[in-house]
């Protein structure tokens, strides 16, 4: 477990916050010696499958042995019995699609970064009242880069990312910093069923490599 002022600075340093399932523990390691191999180093596996928390475990064990200074999360985080779960297998944050105060208890608990999801003020609202450092808003695609422009001066000093949509092209990551988001998520823009399923490191490499130069231009 890693503190939560060192993750929280990681993803603001990254700019970039990848995040991917995939339930074959040896293909998901590849993937994330892949990103690591490119510069990554914070990242979220999500929680999308029966096979999530095992798979989960496998890998946090492998990351700490081999890539000590990679901060590993967990995402898609909705219970109070899930997010302890995980802890328990070695996650050094946690990512909500919801606002969920249990979730939010064992991140506390634990000193852990909890990035819960939101889509109304009213949610920012909560989140924060639960001391939420760094919001996810989503689904980015759905709300827009208007929608940050228009909220931000109503949550001065907030942290926000989106995750949902945000493509690897330049207009569209300048779009998202210039509206005032401190990182952006990368899902299956970055790592694609194709990447996945073929197995295509060399390809997620390269576009990673993009990614991560056109956010440091973007900024």
């Amino acid at each position: 477990m890693k503190a939560k002022e060192a993750v929280l600075d990681a993803i603001l340093t990254q700019g970039m916050l990848p995040l991917f399932f995939y339930p074959d523990a040896d293909v998901s390691l590849e993937i994330i010696r892949t990103l690591y191999k490119a510069g990554v180093r914070v990242l979220e596996f999500t929680n999308r499958g029966d096979e999530a928390l095992d798979t989960f475990a496998t890998l946090s064990k492998a990351v700490k042995q081999e890539m000590p200074d990679m901060h590993l999360g967990i995402g898609t985080v909705k219970t109070e019995a899930d997010a302890e779960a995980f802890v328990a297998a070695g996650a050094d944050f946690i990512v909500s699609p919801i606002i969920d105060a249990g979730v939010a208890k064992v991140a506390a608990k634990n000193s852990m970064l909890w990035i819960p999801g939101c889509m109304t003020p009213t949610e920012i609202h909560q989140a924060q009242q639960l001391d939420a450092a760094l919001i996810k808003l989503f689904p980015a695609n759905i709300l827009g880069q208007a929608f940050v422009s228009s909220i931000r001066d109503l949550f001065r000093g907030q942290l926000f990312i989106p995750t949902g949509g945000v493509e690897i092209e330049a207009d569209n990551i300048s779009g998202w910093f210039r509206a005032g988001v401190c990182a952006v998520g990368m899902g299956s823009k970055l790592i694609s069923k194709e990447v996945l399923d073929e197995r295509l490191y060399d390809k997620l490499y390269a576009n990673t490599i993009k990614a991560l130069e056109l956010i440091q231009m973007s900024r």
